[in-house]
């Protein structure tokens, strides 16, 4: 197997919407990669709406708090995932993939919800893309 995807998500607050995504990562696809998250203007807390959320889907961040995006050097990433909307700082080399996903901070939970289970279907398609490419790479032990 190769070596694990190092993968960054990044929104605005690091509160909401990387945390749930790193964390949907670190429970369902840590044999293909090494999830981190930051944001680009980090909140004081998660919210209690985030907290329950992934709660609901047995996943706990009442640990976890906000980062900065200038505290992480983005060339230890393979991957960094936007999910702010706004424009990043941009790596030299470094693969950037945008996710339009709304900001869940201010809406009702059920909304929160609904945003939570599209992170994680993105995630979830993420992982099994880098499956499938770890499956069909060449081996490094062949030839």
């Amino acid at each position: 197997m190769s070596q694990r995807k190092r993968v960054l998500f990044v929104c605005i607050g690091n509160a909401c919407r990387s945390q749930m995504a790193e964390a949907f990562a670190r429970a369902q696809g840590n044999d293909v990669l090494a999830p981190a998250s930051a944001g680009l203007s980090p909140a004081g807390a998660l919210p209690k709406s985030t907290l329950l959320a992934m709660q609901e889907k047995n996943l706990d961040l009442s640990g976890h708090f906000p980062k900065s995006l200038t505290s992480l050097s983005l060339a230890e990433f393979d991957l960094i995932v936007n999910m702010s909307g706004l424009p990043i700082p941009r790596e030299r080399g470094k693969a950037v993939r945008e996710w339009n996903v709304p900001d869940p901070i201010g809406m009702d939970y059920e909304d929160h919800c609904v945003i939570r289970d599209q992170i994680e279907t993105l995630v979830m398609n993420l992982i099994l893309e880098l499956r499938l490419a770890a499956i069909t790479a060449p081996s490094e032990t062949s030839g």
